[in-house]
């Protein structure tokens, strides 16, 4: 579990081990573990036989964050405060034995895991930029539970502490010594603990800046006129952001300013009872469930049809230098991969290439990648008019705009010098991948890789298997995803697949609202309220209401007899056909576009949608735009079109932006109630029609299956 041993300078080495793990983890079986050791170094101090303490790991990670499945159903506060305690003691217990400690991060330190080297007077990193440290908790609705914000705030001053806090970053080595969440970086674990013995030798009575009588939290505190002020503006901002819908946000600035004004023992106390009201909070457990246990789920093999290999990529052709395409480049060549990067010109396609070193200089900055990587990192990627250059491909994305003939034609170029066993993926946001296929050499190998922009942020990618797409190639286009680091959610080809499709009701449901006689200002207000994103005009707009009106024109197909009309069709045609207003690729749709970017509702919407509505039900408003999206996402498992609740979850929150503080489009239903949800929909339906009709699937679903397994 724990080894100890002791050299001739007296410098003691902790050596975090714990058996039957892969990584070690800090929970109550190593926290236990760590009691006799913090006695034996407090007696060796004593008796004058310690000069300092190293503490290290033997295993490839430094220490895993906390057991998620515990805090899943942890539900009572006064628990939860107790276990705060207990973390919070043991790590008083070991910043303060006596002796100085440095902490020698040999592999990944988060959450948890991180705040066992905030305890420590020194922390050194290996330079590996693979390693990721920091406080990610408030991505799945939690805040640290030892300490953690009262310590940064500490050692960095309230405004640096709280970006790092509330972004949740993972930070590679270098990154988080220019943070300042590390103190030095070594080469190698031998220069790492070379290192740590030096400082020890050379500090033997240090003092943390808490305990220190005379010490201040630098830049002050809230309590001072300036800063206060500024914090109220953070807060402010925050609330505008989230509409106060993320619990743990909210928690970390007001702690921020609370902790501020109080000594070190008071706040670590004050700490841990904002961590028990957040740690038990509907919310955190909504976030928790699909943030990491459905995100670990598919990660695991979700969706993925079983019975192959694992398919392992070497080089990657990519069809396409604009945006997209680029952004798909530069995620292939940040994960091991070589690229060909074709479009029609070499011009064109040595823009791409420019895209992608923009994007590397981006991330130099940030310190991810190292200035000695950038030529290394751009050598690996070759561009090309030429689709000859693809004859070593392990699979080729196509990436170009959204026209049949033009991808048709891109791709029958690329197959003619690819193997049988290469794969090809079509980016496409409308276009049926049976229909694309029935065009292609090889219509098993084909299948729909669907990113989301900018790909090279997004975190979800749409696996849509065509009607010929064979198991084996939707598995290895499974694995490439994985490989790049996005989480594949495997679709049936069907209109508007799944993100799309789902995402066309919020569209619909505050198109239909402005043609009841809803101010458009009220609309998006309450779109973004209810935890969206950005309000359904504005989406529209940025989708593209031909866009929009396809999807809908394919539902009409789909359904035949059964389809019935969306109420938001004719206002669509009004503004589209009879106002000439497509969207914001034309710089005008429900919005008016500046070339600076800049946008604001078009002046004379109300010309040609009167507001008639003078009494407004924003509850209501919210429910119909969450409701309507729940509802189709229902429809889309009971059709088959995603058959997964995991994915469904993910795909929501990842993919277009539905709340993430509900957990995603089935959890939602979770937290709401199944029983209550249901009423609502019957209501909703008596008033606004049949698109509030349950699914069969929703009616008979079981809550256990929105509930996390344990991993």
């Amino acid at each position: 579990m724990i080894h100890y041993r002791k050299d001739t300078d007296n410098i003691a080495t902790v050596i975090l081990d714990m058996s039957g793990r892969s990584g070690n983890l800090l929970n109550h079986e190593i926290v236990a573990a760590f009691a006799p050791v913090i006695e034996h170094l407090k007696e060796e101090k004593q008796a004058g036989k310690l000069n300092g303490v190293i503490i290290t790991s033997a295993k490839q990670d430094f220490l895993e964050s906390g057991d998620l499945d515990y805090l899943y159903r942890l539900e009572d506060p006064a628990r939860a405060f107790e276990a705060s305690q207990q973390l919070k003691q043991f790590l008083r217990d070991l910043e303060v034995p006596g002796v100085p400690v440095a902490a020698a991060i040999n592999g990944d330190a988060l959450g948890t895991g991180f705040e066992l080297t905030l305890a420590c007077h020194y922390r050194i990193a290996i330079a590996d930029s693979k390693m990721r440290l920091g406080h990610p908790e408030v991505k799945i609705g939690l805040i640290p539970s030892g300490g953690a914000v009262i310590r940064l705030m500490w050692l960095l001053g309230i405004e640096r502490a709280y970006p790092l806090l509330l972004e949740g970053r993972r930070y590679s080595p270098q990154e988080a010594l220019k943070v300042g969440l590390v103190d030095e970086l070594a080469e190698d674990r031998s220069d790492m603990l070379s290192k740590a013995k030096k400082w020890l030798l050379e500090h033997h009575d240090v003092r943390r800046t808490w305990d220190d009588p005379d010490g201040k939290i630098p830049g002050g505190t809230a309590a001072d006129p300036n800063l206060g002020h500024r914090i109220r503006l953070l807060t402010a901002r925050l609330s505008a952001k989230t509409n106060d819908l993320y619990p743990a946000k909210r928690a970390i600035i007001d702690l921020l300013a609370e902790g501020s004004k109080l000594d070190f023992t008071t706040a670590y106390r004050l700490d841990s009872r904002y961590y028990a009201r957040v740690a038990t909070d509907p919310v955190t457990k909504n976030m928790i469930s699909t943030y990491w246990f459905d995100k670990q789920a598919v990660r695991g093999g979700v969706g993925r049809p079983k019975g192959f290999g694992k398919f392992r990529a070497r080089r990657v052709g990519v069809i396409g230098a604009g945006m997209m395409g680029s952004g798909i480049a530069f995620l292939c060549l940040r994960n091991g991969f070589d690229v060909i990067l074709k479009d029609v010109s070499q011009p064109i396609a040595d823009r791409g290439k420019e895209y992608v070193a923009d994007k590397i200089d981006e991330y130099i900055e940030r310190g991810t990648f190292q200035p000695e990587e950038r030529e290394k990192l751009l050598d690996r990627i070759t561009t090309t008019n030429n689709s000859d250059l693809f004859d070593n491909c392990d699979i080729v994305v196509e990436a170009v705009f959204e026209n049949k003939s033009v991808k048709t034609k891109v791709t029958r170029e690329a197959e003619e010098h690819l193997d049988e066993y290469s794969i090809f993926g079509t980016n496409t946001l409308s276009i049926p991948i049976t229909e694309l296929a029935k065009e292609t050499l090889r219509p098993e190998n084909y299948v729909g890789l669907h990113f989301f922009s900018p790909a090279e942020k997004t975190s979800v990618v749409e696996v849509v298997k065509g009607e010929q797409t064979s198991d084996e190639t939707v598995a290895r286009a499974f694995d490439f995803a994985i490989s790049i680091r996005k989480l594949p959610i495997v679709v049936k080809d069907s209109w508007g697949f799944f993100a799309a499709r789902v995402l066309n009701t919020y569209i619909l449901e505050g198109v239909t609202m402005l043609n009841e006689g809803y101010p458009a200002a009220l609309i998006e207000n309450m779109g973004r309220q209810a935890g969206m994103k950005s309000g359904p005009l504005a989406m529209a707009d940025d989708l593209g209401l031909k866009l929009v009106m396809r999807y809908e024109q394919q539902a009409a197909d789909h359904y035949g007899k059964r389809y019935k009309q969306h109420p938001a069709v004719p206002a669509l045609i009004k503004v589209k056909d009879d106002l000439e207003r497509s969207g914001k690729s034309k710089r005008a749709g429900f919005y008016n576009y500046e070339l600076n970017g800049n946008s604001r509702l078009w002046s004379d919407l109300e010309k040609h949608f009167p507001v008639t509505k003078d009494d407004y039900d924003r509850r209501r408003m919210k429910h119909r735009f969450l409701f309507a999206q729940v509802i189709e996402a229902g429809w889309c498992l009971q059709e088959g079109v995603i058959e997964h609740i995991e994915a469904a979850n993910l795909a929501s929150v990842y993919g277009w932006g539905f709340p993430g503080y509900t957990g995603g489009v089935m959890r939602y239903i979770y937290s709401y109630g199944h029983e209550n949800f249901l009423d609502r929909c019957a209501e909703l339906k008596e008033r606004y029609g049949q698109r509030f009709t349950v699914p069969r699937y929703v009616k008979e679903l079981d809550m256990d299956s929105l509930t996390p397994k344990r991993l």
